[in-house]
C-alpha cells in the first residue's frame, strides 16, 4: 500500500521531533471540539503542539497521525491525557474581585430571609488548581462571620490534574502575596522545614467544599437544584456561541429563585438574551418562563 502524500507542517516550526501537518491540527480541533466543546482557532497551532507532543513521545508514536489514530480507537486513560493537555488553567485568588464583593452581598441577603433546612450551595464549574472554590470558601466564611458558614460548594473540572493539585490545597507563597494579612493568617497555614515556601489552606476552608471530575458537555450534571450561585468564568470563551447556549440552558434551570450566574469579564451572552438576562457587571439571572 502507497503511503499518502504528506502534507505541509503547520507554521514555521520546521526544528520539530514530529512532522506536524494542516490535517493533524484540524483533527486535534474537531477532536477537542466534540470530546471537550473547546473551539481552537488557526493560531493555536504551535500551542497544541507543544502540548501534545508530551504525549506522542511517550507512547512512543512515529507521528501524531499514529496518536490521533490511536486515540480515535481508544475511549480510556488516554482521552483523559488528551483532554488534560489542550486545557488552559489560568487562575488566582480572587480573580475579578468584584464578583466576590457581590457574592457576599448575595449570601448575606439570603441570610437575613431566615434560618434554612439546608446550606445554600455553589456551584465552582471551573475549579481548575482551587484558587477559585478556596476563594468563595473565604467569601462564604467572611459574609456569615464563621468558619463553619452554612454554605456548600462543589468544585468541578474536566482536568483530572488540575482538580489534584486543588484537593491538595498546597500553593508557594507568592500565590498568596496579594491577600491581605488578615486573610492569610485566618486561612492558611505556613509551611516548615520541607515545606518552606508553601503553605496549605486550613482544614475547615477545604471541609466546605467538594471537588469532582465533570465534563460540561455531559447530558448530565450530577450537581442539585436551588443552588445560590454558579461560578463559570473564563470557559466559555473556549466554546462557540452555540455550545454556549447549549451549555447556559442546562445550567440556568440549576439555579434557585434569586441564583446568579457569574461569567469572566470577556464573556457576554447577548445571543442567549432568552436565556440569561444581566443583573450586574458580567451577572446574570435565570430568564423567567413564566
Amino acid at each position: 500500500m502507497r503511503p499518502a502524500k504528506a502534507e505541509a507542517p503547520v507554521g514555521a516550526a520546521m526544528e520539530r521531533l514530529f512532522a506536524f501537518s494542516d490535517r493533524d491540527f484540524r483533527r486535534v480541533c474537531s477532536l477537542i471540539h466534540e470530546h471537550a466543546g473547546i473551539s481552537l482557532g488557526p493560531h493555536k497551532s504551535d500551542m497544541v503542539y507543544s502540548r501534545l507532543v508530551r504525549r506522542v513521545r511517550a507512547g512512543g508514536f512515529p507521528t501524531f497521525a499514529a496518536y490521533l489514530d490511536t486515540l480515535e480507537r481508544d475511549d480510556g486513560e488516554e482521552w483523559q491525557a488528551f483532554v488534560n493537555a489542550l486545557t488552559t488553567n489560568l487562575t488566582s485568588f480572587f480573580r475579578e474581585a468584584y464578583h466576590f464583593d457581590d457574592l457576599a452581598s448575595h449570601l448575606r441577603a439570603w441570610q437575613s430571609k431566615g434560618p434554612r433546612d439546608t446550606p445554600l450551595t455553589i456551584w465552582c464549574a471551573a475549579a481548575s488548581t482551587g484558587e477559585e472554590p478556596y476563594s468563595l470558601a473565604i467569601t462564604a466564611c467572611e459574609a456569615f462571620g464563621s468558619l463553619s458558614p452554612p454554605v456548600r460548594i462543589i468544585a468541578t473540572d474536566i482536568d483530572t490534574q488540575v482538580l489534584e493539585t486543588a484537593m491538595r490545597g498546597v500553593y508557594a507563597l507568592d500565590r498568596i502575596t496579594a491577600l491581605s494579612d488578615e486573610r492569610r493568617q485566618a486561612f492558611f497555614q505556613r509551611g516548615s522545614g520541607p515545606q518552606a515556601g508553601h503553605c496549605r489552606v486550613k482544614p475547615a476552608l477545604s471541609a466546605l467544599i467538594e471537588f469532582r471530575a465533570l465534563n460540561l458537555l455531559d447530558d448530565n450534571y450530577p450537581i442539585p437544584g436551588g443552588l445560590a450561585a454558579i461560578f463559570c468564568r473564563n470557559v466559555m470563551i473556549y466554546f462557540d456561541k452555540p455550545t454556549q447556549y447549549r451549555l447556559l440552558q442546562r445550567m440556568t434551570p440549576l439555579l434557585g429563585p434569586e441564583g446568579r450566574l457569574y461569567a469572566g469579564h470577556s464573556e457576554s451572552f447577548s445571543h442567549a438574551a432568552d436565556v440569561v438576562s444581566p443583573c450586574g457587571r458580567t451577572i446574570y439571572r435565570p430568564v423567567s418562563r413564566g
